[in-house]
């Protein structure tokens, strides 16, 4: 009987032992497991529902802060974008001869202001020496015949010619006459003055030398003109090109977004870094037909009255233009606002002055010193208009130890 008590005693150990090894086993499984598991992603985060940040000021820390009522401004309705200036191309001239012929002398230079009818080059031109010589011929027949018709007149009075004779030398006068007068006008064709006609008969002389003058007032902006150079007609590059400096180009490629807000007459406003204190006026004088498939932008041309000639084309110029009429908005000023890091703003509201409470707002237009607000105050309200990055600080400021 005790070898068999004994027996069951080891038998009952055993047991015990086998269920701690199995229990611990299932343990270890569970706990693999539960480390192999990926970790669940994080969930959204739960909006709070807490009050607004506050601030309480002491009376000493008032004077750094300035206190208004939300008031309204008026906010222009305009788009600003960057472009470059130009000549008007539609006051800009390429000075061509209008004859064949060979450059004689040149007398502009590149950047010389020119008035319209100022010689810029002339040349020696086979076409005028052509027409002058005949002009040279036409005044000697013309004067051959006037000479017979008055001879034969005296001698008709006296019956020492017929009739027949007097009618033939009246016709060859008037032919010549004519010739005379066509000639003339041909030379003149060619820019001649009368005065200088009549020096080209008296003299019996032809002046090959064509003098190309100036169309217009404006500046030299590009010159090929060389002596013995040989220029054609429209052959181009023209010997001159003359540009009307009093108005400038701006031109630039708006977005193809807001391309529907601009039209022709808008008012435009430009500065240009050389001229940081001016700002230059015009309108918008043309707009584009179709839109650029690469960059999707529409050109305009603006029209820039530039009487004193600041302007050169090349500058970069930035600019902005009214695209509707004024609107009056809800407004704070700019240093009312603190802009956070995602780009939000956040006012300061007090109903005592001396608590102030952070709210969230929505900015859009600036203009003099004032955002335009088109969420989260409402007019007559109490706002820090000065130092709300002071308040900022207060509320983000870590704690002393």
């Amino acid at each position: 009987m005790k070898k068999s008590s004994q027996l069951n005693k080891s038998a009952a150990t055993v047991i015990v032992a086998a269920t701690v090894v199995v229990f611990a086993a299932v343990l270890l499984e569970c706990g693999c497991r539960q480390a192999a598991k990926p970790a669940a992603p994080p969930g959204p985060v739960p909006t709070s529902n807490a009050s607004p940040a506050t601030v309480t000021l002491e009376a000493g820390q008032l004077n750094a802060i300035k206190i208004g009522t939300v008031g309204t401004h008026s906010f222009p309705m305009e788009r600003a974008a960057v472009g470059s200036i130009d000549y008007d191309e539609d006051l800009s001239v390429q000075v061509f001869s209008a004859y064949q012929g060979k450059i004689i002398n040149a007398f502009a230079n590149l950047g010389d202001d020119v008035q319209k009818g100022q010689a810029l080059y002339t040349i020696d031109s086979p076409d005028l020496l052509n027409a002058e010589n005949t002009l040279i011929a036409a005044v000697a027949a013309n004067i051959l015949y006037s000479n017979e018709l008055v001879r034969a007149t005296d001698l008709y009075k006296t019956n020492g010619v017929a009739q027949r004779e007097l009618e033939q030398a009246t016709s060859d006068a008037n032919t010549a006459e004519g010739a005379y007068r066509t000639a003339r006008d041909a030379v003149r064709l060619f820019g001649k003055t009368d005065a200088e006609i009549t020096q080209i008969e008296t003299s019996r002389k032809a002046d090959p030398a064509l003098v190309v003058p100036s169309p217009v007032s404006g500046r030299i902006t590009a010159r090929f003109a060389q002596p013995g150079l040989l220029v054609q007609p429209g052959s181009v590059p023209a010997p001159y090109t003359v540009a009307v400096i009093s108005n400038k180009w701006l031109l630039v490629n708006v977005t193809e977004s807001d391309s529907p807000l601009f039209q022709v007459a808008q008012a435009v406003s430009a500065k240009v870094k050389a001229y940081p204190t001016n700002v230059f006026e015009g309108k918008i004088l043309r707009l584009g037909t179709t839109v650029d498939p690469n960059v999707h932008r529409l050109t305009a041309i603006c029209e820039i009255p530039d009487p004193k000639g600041q302007l050169r084309p090349g500058m970069v110029a930035a600019f902005t233009i009214t695209v509707g009429d004024p609107i009056d908005s809800i407004s704070i000023p700019t240093t009312g606002v603190d802009r956070n890091s995602d780009g939000t703003f956040e006012a300061w509201v007090t109903v005592d002055r001396r608590v102030f409470a952070q709210r969230r707002v929505k900015i859009g237009l600036e203009r003099d010193g004032q955002y335009q607000v088109l969420e989260g105050l409402q007019p007559g309200e109490l706002v820090v208009t000065e130092g709300a990055i002071f308040l900022s600080n207060i509320l983000y400021a870590p704690p002393s130890d």
